[in-house]
């Protein structure tokens, strides 16, 4: 918005100081009452003619001071009591003596009976005032002394000179008018009128038709014209009907106008009714039914109130603004708009519509509050650029934007105070909330952003490079003043952020964040959480030190100490019931693909069950758990509870849970399958370990109790039930070493069974015993004995031997 209403101080008001000045002068205001309003001067003038018929002078004094002197070179008597004047000078002076006024004709009708006098030619009249500070102390100037005679640093300080034809001087009425065109010059100005009246008695002015007056506002003229103007002597004021002042910047109407004047001549009030508009060079308007302003003794502008709804528009360099209310103040400084409060159903509507690199690109905003003030600043060249604006008693600003034919972005800031910076061309850079603060911002694939505060700042058209893993990879496009750059949440920040509905897809979780501070990026679309941040998706919730969110997809990037819990119906973790639990350096939460990422010393648990590794992968739609590594010397490890496995000679009891540790290159694990399934990866070779055996192999599955299924008192879900090595399998149980391409391990019998192939059979190597083979090995771990399975007819050799305590 760029409205130059300063441009009011040269409205009306140059109209009605300039031309009631110098008309009111040409007129006698209120000087001229005096020697014309006397009933008895055609009798002093029919004296003095028949006494002195080719020269006149005649004086008026009161108590010692001249009131006024008439001298003309010639006198006649007409037949009917009229009279002819030749070469008038009419000089009126001052209360005390000083300052002269004067009025000459070349000639001069004066009709006794009807008490008329009129001027048939030409009119000039001169108003002369010597200013106070000028006079020598105590010094009265003198009815004789003439202006031409004073000294040159006496010499008055303005002039007003007025030309005219066929003036005429009811004395009866008091009235005098003329019909006659009208000129006058000022020091600074001139002007002039179709005709003019003046009434004496009443102390009434009136110019009218076409009244004009031009003048200068430093190197620019002004052109001032109004239909009619009305001045009250006794009153001090001046009244104008479709009044207009022109200027190099602009232009101001009023359809009646009333002036107030000090007894200086200074303005001191003006009131306009029926309309009043200011409209500037660059498309800037201000219009109101009613409006007033005040003024200072040098005419400047100090204040004013606009009533009745007001309407303030603007339209430059592509972006159009409309603003509303029902009233407004004025606050000006040197004359020149500083701020304007407006009140009680506070709006503005702005838009704008630009084209770049063939992209049309156009924004609507609107801003509606109770209150709201804006504040200016000066431009150069007597002109003002809106500088801010700022709305208390809850704030509430809307925006939509729309590049080409995409879909629109819609924007929505609110807060219980607000306030609104403007840089070049008055386009708003920044917005800053504060009190129950929130933005809002939907993307144009349908994201709906959400964040609440106790202070928002939000800042326009700046440009900013993306630096981020969920920043867009697409090329950036120059943003629009319309589009938030950047905005910054400080203070019990939450966040919400919905992503559009799929058609024929289900709803997407609601993810919900907060923190005590977030950081909007807009180049990146990234949203930064800091300070405690947290963030839920309805799955999963993360805590770390920062946190990103993707504005358009929804992702979110936790950055150190993270802490995450995947918790309801679908937590498996690692297939016990309950949440389960992760930390890492890092973690990732994929929208589209509902899956959790986990980078950096991630650990997750799960009731007994766990696993650690580089990176883990949780896919929450398939209900599948990923764990990798690139580093032989950072393994994945998992370790999982199992029954049974523990020795009776060890004085547990059969069927009491232990533990499976597995070693690997990666992990995958399905909980619809209850399977893990290790391979050796980078490691190359798959470790478990379980309480009686390390088992060595190429790949290690594990198959967990079905969901429900307890083994044993006292144990949970996610047990183990099988364990199955393929490749190269060697196991070790204290000191027997088998090797055999598969190993099967039942934790329900504590038994392992070892096969190979017809080439390569199973072997059990056993440093007392020696060697064992067959077509299978069966280890049982409770009573520590091994049977040998071979042939078509199994034969069973079983070897007890008591452990070594």
């Amino acid at each position: 918005m760029r409205l130059t209403i300063e441009r009011i101080r040269t409205l009306v008001l140059i109209a009605g100081v300039l031309l009631v000045i110098a008309l009111g002068a040409f007129l006698t205001v209120g000087r001229w009452r005096s020697p014309f309003n006397r009933r008895d001067l055609p009798k002093k003038l029919g004296v003095d003619i028949q006494q002195e018929a080719n020269g006149f002078t005649h004086a008026e004094f009161h108590a010692g001071h001249a009131l006024f002197r008439i001298t003309a070179s010639k006198v006649e008597q007409l037949k009917n009591s009229r009279y002819r004047l030749h070469s008038v000078t009419i000089e009126m002076y001052g209360s005390d003596g000083g300052g002269t006024d004067r009025i000459e004709g070349s000639e001069f009708e004066y009709d006794q009976q009807a008490g008329v006098a009129k001027a048939t030619g030409p009119v000039e009249i001169t108003l002369d005032r010597l200013p106070t500070a000028d006079a020598a102390p105590g010094k009265k100037p003198q009815p004789h002394e003439n202006q031409a005679t004073r000294p040159k640093d006496q010499q008055p300080d303005r002039q007003i000179h007025v030309k005219t034809v066929g003036l005429t001087f009811n004395q009866n009425s008091g009235v005098a008018t003329s019909a006659n065109h009208v000129e006058f010059d000022l020091p600074q100005a001139s002007g002039s009128a179709m005709s003019a009246s003046y009434d004496s008695q009443g102390g009434k002015l009136v110019l009218a038709g076409s009244v004009e007056l031009n003048t200068q506002r430093g190197p620019d003229p002004v052109k001032v014209k109004a239909q009619r103007a009305e001045f009250d002597r006794d009153a001090y004021t001046c009244a104008l009907v479709a009044a207009t002042a022109a200027y190099r910047h602009g232009d101001a109407r009023a359809e009646e106008a009333n002036i107030r004047f000090r007894e200086d001549g200074s303005a001191e009030q003006l009131d306009a009714t029926r309309g009043f508009v200011l409209t500037t060079a660059k498309g800037g308007k201000v219009a109101a039914p009613t409006g007033s302003m005040h003024f200072d003794k040098q005419s400047q502008p100090i204040s004013g109130h606009l009533d009745g709804g007001i309407a303030l528009d603007s339209d430059q360099s592509g972006r159009t603004l409309h603003g509303t209310a029902p009233s407004a103040d004025l606050q000006f400084a040197s004359g020149l708009l500083r701020r304007v409060h407006m009140e009680r159903n506070v709006r503005f509507d702005s838009d704008e519509q630009t084209d770049g690199g063939g992209v049309s690109f156009r924004a609507h905003r609107v801003w509606t509050s109770p209150v709201a003030d804006l504040e200016f600043r000066e431009a150069g060249k007597g002109q003002v650029d809106l500088d801010s604006i700022h709305g208390i008693g809850g704030v509430e600003v809307t925006s939509e934007s729309q590049r080409g034919s995409a879909p629109a972005a819609r924007a929505r800031m609110t807060a219980d105070d607000m306030k609104g910076l403007f840089g070049e061309n008055s386009a708003l850079s920044s917005m800053t909330g504060v009190g129950h603060a929130m933005l809002e911002q939907t993307t144009e694939t349908g994201t709906r952003q959400t964040s609440r505060g106790d202070r928002v700042e939000a800042r326009f058209n700046q440009t900013r490079g993306t630096g981020s893993k969920l920043a867009p990879k697409t090329a950036a496009t120059p943003n629009s003043a319309a589009q938030i750059d950047s905005a910054t949440v400080i203070g019990n920040v939450v966040l919400t952020q919905q992503a559009a509905t799929q058609p024929g897809g289900a709803v997407p979780p609601l993810l919900r964040a907060t923190a005590q501070r977030a950081d909007y990026e807009g180049a990146g679309q990234l949203l930064h959480l800091t300070g405690s941040p947290h963030v839920d998706d309805g799955g999963i919730t993360l805590d770390a030190e920062k946190i990103d969110i993707a504005r358009a997809s929804g992702d979110a990037l936790a950055h150190g100490s993270v802490k995450g819990t995947w918790f309801g119906s679908k937590a498996s973790g690692l297939g016990a019931q309950g949440p389960a639990h992760v930390v890492a350096d890092e973690a990732q939460l994929h929208q589209a693909t509902n899956e959790a990422t986990f980078r950096g010393n991630a650990r997750l648990w799960q009731q007994a069950n766990s696993v650690a590794a580089p990176l883990i992968v949780l896919d929450r739609n398939r209900q599948t758990l990923v764990a990798r590594t690139t580093d032989p010397a950072n393994p994945v490890k998992v370790v999982l509870v199992s029954t049974g496995g523990v020795s009776a000679a060890k004085g547990a009891k059969s069927g009491a849970p232990s533990v499976v540790r597995v070693r690997g290159g990666d992990l995958k694990y399905s909980d619809a399958e209850r399977k893990a399934v290790l391979r050796g990866g980078v490691l190359r070779r798959v470790v478990a370990e379980t309480a009686d055996a390390t088992t060595r192999a190429d790949e290690v599955d594990l198959i967990l109790l079905p969901a429900g299924n307890h083994a044993g008192a006292g144990s949970g879900t996610g047990q183990v039930d099988r364990m199955t090595a393929q490749g190269n399998v060697s196991i070790d149980s204290e000191t027997r070493r088998g090797t055999g391409e598969k190993l099967e391990y039942s934790s329900e019998r504590a038994e392992y069974v070892l096969t190979g192939t017809a080439a390569n059979p199973p072997r059990m190597t056993d440093p007392t015993r020696g060697t064992v083979t067959g077509e299978s090995l069966i280890f049982n771990s409770r009573d520590d004995s091994v049977n040998v399975e071979g042939g078509q007819h199994a034969t069973t050799t079983e070897t007890t031997a008591p452990k070594q305590p």
